[in-house]
């Protein structure tokens, strides 16, 4: 504490006066129309070198003010996707209102012919990467999501949606939450001709944004802007179908929306394996095999508004109900010394059906210009009912060692309650702000089960084990964090952050089990198994207190802050035996934070943070868990926590004359203490605790504290135009290393995988006639493991896909969506290639094309299929699970188009002609 005592000392006497400041304010609409432009950037250059000396982009509402302005000569600018520039030479002495300023849209005049100027594909913004969504040509029905996938650095990979090397957390439409977190369901619930603008960018926690100083907790995020002109109308998409096998859907996406005012509902049920309703009729499977047979029932609505001019509400409510049928084949190879070799073989069935509920919410009040309010409620219910069976059995390659046959039928409930709320205030100094939170958490699990299990051990001679169960297990959680942050500005450039933060986790689990000695008709005789049973109680208090420093200059920003955190561990057992275990863990976490703006459309960002992780309850609570009698896990109380180094790099460069970019992110991590599991394999008959034995060749997992962890991984991305094709062509590059301590048998080893992969797309700009995505992506791993080295393995993965939209001739539509994947180098049996072809041959029907009838086929040569590749810290496996195959469907779909807001029957024929989302002066509501 004496060092950030000096240091905040020294820069206060190095910044003590401050110059008088003003702001600069107004409103940014566009040229003939009403319509306010958000998201557009804001500029004070200075007069001599056009060099940024502030700047920022306009609200919702399109306002924007810049304060803290020093007296002088300015040259004001406004840029935005496809408008002119606005330039205003501005004499600052004091505070300016600019009132309404009108953009017009770019036209260049040519022998008298109006040309549209190519407008750019897109322009960053600091961190912010904007893409102008009429350079992207879909089809008049796409969705969304088609419309993103076509972006530069933006794929779909193991069924997420990545941008920039990054999973998308969060969809925002206008800036506000859209469906939660499920991003599927928000892509396919808009069309793209609404869309004006996508932009891509790490949105910072609650926390920081109101504070201004960088936690470290991003997410990344897709925020949808709306064209002006369909912000007041109803649009969306109706299917229905049948086909082969008893196959069906019946779907819906519904928006309504009054400006500020937004209602959208979406409905499915299906037998398809679809789990989100799809606006695009060719889509069954998001990309990839769905493991499984699924039947989904589901129903969501989302809700945002102004409640007066200071209330900004959004809200969502989805309740899924969905059935999975899903069959297993399992090939582990377990991690062993270089003289032993084991392995497990395990064939399983799977019949599950969920009903979840699940409630969002956000409120935002704002009572004046330097308060601020929010609150964040999330409410979740899932009831499941599971009726599951497996056969297992470990070999050393040649001679059985056990197996066993295990049926399991459960029922189980979970309840969430999540509540945070933010206060901040602005005092009337620049720079001195006051951020208050707190967060509560409620969460209970009951699951109630019966297991009955038939072991078979062959070594050291040959004996059947019968286990019949009952399992009773109830935990409950309660959780909460308050925390308050001061920040004071020392200069106009810099300031200062105190923080202090505490909170408290509950933990408590009760596990009964109950051996059935006789299951007479009406009741039963149970008697407890004490050895299997526990009562357990684990807490957690943490205190944090944290001193930061940012510091702002033109191009750079730099930000370190250090924090002393203060951690108690509590566990208690109450059941079979008494006990208690306190641990104290005292830690100092430095983070660093630097941003670089090499130009407008290039900048760098490096983090350098650390974190602590606690252990959870399972990893705790001293219990045997023998779902697979031959694979048992018991928890360690002795856990300590683990400290991670995290570091991490994006470069993002943008060239809105060319449209090439560059796109790099890279991340590493170094954990000591991470709790990783060990492996215990029997050589004989070994007791591990009271009453409980470990049978030759059977396996016990622990949870322990080991260190050498090290994760690294990059992504490289590269965009241009293909002009000679009008298509957007993106290449990309990965590499990632991890190593994983290890701990078996007592020895210490490392497990470590490699990962060097590419990919290549085209995607097509042509017309809103012919629509096409061309990608295909290869990956090289190689395996190596230091204990035994028969585990070594490479193997390669190549998948590809081709998804074609064309309409032939008078409103004749074909669609195709060919997958193909190909492997090599996985366990016998693994290796399965395949080819997965969807097709459709529809007709668009109607006066004004809305309607489609179409004959669809999934997977036309019977290929489909699903196979994986995991590796632990224990094992290395290969899993094939079963997936829905050819069917036949004829189906019906409408697009419901009613916008009201400047649509008048020319607007309405030349949309319908030219496919343009544009619309001129008018104001008579028009059906589309």
């Amino acid at each position: 504490m004496k060092f950030f005592s000096t240091l905040l000392f020294l820069l206060i006497g190095a910044h003590f006066s401050f110059s008088q400041t003003y702001s600069v304010k107004g409103k940014i609409q566009e040229s003939g129309s009403n319509n306010t432009i958000p998201y557009a950037n804001v500029l004070l250059l200075n007069v001599n070198d056009s060099s940024q000396v502030d700047g920022m982009i306009s609200d919702l509402e399109g306002s924007f003010e810049i304060s803290g302005v020093k007296e002088g000569e300015y040259l004001f600018k406004i840029q935005y996707l496809g408008y002119n520039n606005f330039f205003k030479t501005l004499q600052v002495n004091q505070s300016i209102d600019l009132g309404v300023i009108n953009l017009r849209e770019e036209a260049t005049a040519l022998e008298e012919v109006t040309v549209a100027a190519r407008r750019a594909t897109s322009q960053q913004k600091s961190d912010t990467t904007q893409y102008n969504a009429d350079a992207f040509k879909t089809m008049r029905d796409a969705s969304a999501q088609t419309l993103i996938e076509k972006l530069p650095g933006v794929n779909s990979a193991d069924g997420a949606i990545q941008a920039q090397g990054e999973n998308i957390a969060q969809i925002l439409v206008d800036g506000k939450p859209f469906f939660g977190g499920d991003v599927r369901t928000a892509l396919q619930n808009l069309p793209a001709e609404v869309i004006q603008s996508v932009e891509i960018f790490d949105q910072l926690s609650e926390k920081a944004r109101l504070s201004g100083f960088d936690d470290g907790e991003r997410l990344k995020t897709i925020n949808i802007i709306t064209k002006p002109n369909r912000r007041k109308g109803q649009f969306g998409r109706t299917t229905v179908g049948y086909g082969t096998d008893d196959r069906y859907i019946a779907g819906a996406s519904i928006n309504a929306f009054d400006e500020d005012q937004r209602i959208t509902f979406t409905g499915l049920s299906n037998n398809i394996n679809m789990t989100d309703y799809s606006a695009d009729p060719n889509a069954r499977d998001n990309g990839r095999p769905q493991s499984g047979v699924i039947n989904t029932n589901l129903a969501g609505l989302n809700y945002s508004d102004l409640w007066g001019e200071k209330i900004k509400v959004s809200g969502s409510y989805v309740f899924n109900r969905r059935e999975n049928i899903g069959q297993q084949k399992r090939f582990r190879e377990f991690i062993t010394n270089d003289e032993t070799q084991q392995f497990y073989e395990e064939i399983s069935n799977d019949t599950r059906v969920n009903n979840q509920h699940q409630f969002d919410m956000r409120l935002e009040y704002n009572p004046d210009d330097k308060n601020r309010i929010l609150f964040i409620p999330r409410v979740s219910a899932r009831f499941e009912t599971e009726n599951s069976d497996f056969i297992g059995e470990t070999t050393d390659g040649t001679n059985p060692i056990n197996s066993v046959e295990n049926t399991r039928t459960a029922k189980n409930k979970d309840y969430d309650l999540f509540n945070r709320f933010l206060y901040s205030h602005k005092f009337d100094k620049p720079g001195r702000t006051l951020t208050v939170r707190a967060r509560v958490g409620n969460h209970k699990n009951e699951d109630r089960a019966k297991r009955l299990a038939e072991n078979q051990y062959f070594e050291p001679e040959f004996r059947t084990e019968t286990i019949n169960q009952l399992i009773n297990r109830d935990r409950t959680g309660f959780s909460w964090q308050t925390g308050v942050s001061f920040t004071e500005a020392v200069s106009e450039r810099s300031q200062f952050e105190l923080e202090y933060e505490i909170g408290n986790r509950k933990n408590d689990s009760d596990q009964l089990i109950f051996d059935v000695l006789d299951e007479a008709p009406g009741s039963a005789n149970l008697a407890l198994d004490t050895a299997l049973s526990n009562t357990f109680e684990s807490k957690f208090l943490t205190q944090q207190v944290e001193l930061g420093y940012q510091y702002s200059k033109d191009k750079l920003r730099f930000q370190a802050e250090g924090e002393y955190q203060n951690a108690k561990l509590d566990n208690q057992q109450g059941f079979p035996q008494a006990f208690e275990l306190q641990r104290t863990f005292q830690s100092f976490l430095p983070t660093v934070r630097v941003d670089y703006k090499f130009s407008d459309n290039t900048n760098i960002e490096f983090d350098y943070d650390t974190r602590t992780q606690e252990p959870d309850l399972r990893q705790l609570q001293p219990v045997v868990d023998n779902s697979n009698p031959l694979q048992l896990y018991v928890g360690n109380p002795d856990l300590n926590q683990s400290y991670s180094h995290r570091m991490r790099v994006r470069f993002r460069s943008n060239n809105p004359e060319t449209d090439r970019n560059w796109f790099l992110f890279a991340q590493s991590s170094i954990v000591n203490n991470t709790i990783t599991n060990s492996s215990l394999i029997a050589q004989e008959a070994t007791e591990i605790q009271d009453g409980i034995i470990l049978e030759p060749g059977s396996q016990l997992y622990k949870p322990v504290n080991l260190d050498g962890y090290v994760d690294f991984r990059s992504w490289l991305s590269y965009g241009i135009p293909a002009g000679f094709i009008k298509s957007n062509f993106n290449l990309n590059f990965g590499a990632s290393f991890t190593k994983r301590p290890t701990l078996v048998n007592e020895l210490n080893g490392f497990n470590n995988s490699r990962r060097l992969s590419t990919g290549l797309s085209f995607s097509s700009n042509i017309s809103d006639q012919i629509d096409f995505n061309v990608w295909t992506r290869l990956s090289f791993n190689d395996v190596e493991n230091t204990l035994n080295t028969n585990l070594n393995n490479k193997y390669f993965n190549q998948r590809g896909r081709v998804n074609l939209n064309w309409i032939i001739w008078e409103g004749f539509v074909y669609r195709l969506d060919l997958s193909h994947q190909v492997n090599s180098g996985l366990s016998e049996g693994f290796d399965n290639n395949f080819t997965l072809v969807n097709m459709s041959l529809g007709k668009k029907i109607f006066s004004n094309q809305r309607g489609e009838v179409s004959l669809n086929v999934y997977d036309l040569f019977r290929q489909n299929t699903s196979v994986r590749r995991n590796i632990s810290e224990t094992f290395i496996e290969d899993v094939q699970t079963n997936v829905l195959q050819r069917y036949f469907m004829l189906t019906f779909s409408y697009n419901i188009r009613r916008f009201s807001k400047g649509m008048d029957m020319n607007d309405y024929n030349e949309m319908i002609n030219t496919g343009d989302g544009g619309a001129g002066p008018g104001g008579r509501r028009g059906d589309i």
